[in-house]
């Protein structure tokens, strides 16, 4: 199993992809976080295999998140967004998919 984590502001979006996801059998997720600080909290505690990563959230946003992770503990980063316009910056930081809520 891949092991996961999502990082959404929206409780209904990091609910849907955690049911989503589990459901494909694929992926144990380890945690959902509403924000970049949980976040970095739990990608240092678990350090999952891939990140599925919101952009825009209050305080930090999804590419301020990835500037403060250690990259030797990096994962590979799922983008999912309600914004078209950050496709071509999200693939300048290696990310694995970028998808559209």
């Amino acid at each position: 199993m891949i092991r996961a984590l999502i990082v959404d502001d929206e409780i209904h979006a990091r609910e849907e992809l955690n049911s989503l996801l589990t459901q494909s059998g694929c992926y144990r997720i380890l945690a959902t976080c509403a924000n970049a600080i949980e976040a970095i909290k739990a990608i240092n505690r678990h350090r999952p295999e891939v990140l599925f990563l919101d952009i825009q959230m209050p305080v930090l946003n999804g590419f301020e998140l990835l500037a403060m992770i250690d990259p030797e503990i990096m994962p590979h980063v799922v983008f999912i967004t309600a914004y078209d316009e950050f496709a071509l910056k999200a693939y300048e930081e290696k990310t694995l998919d970028y998808l559209l809520k």
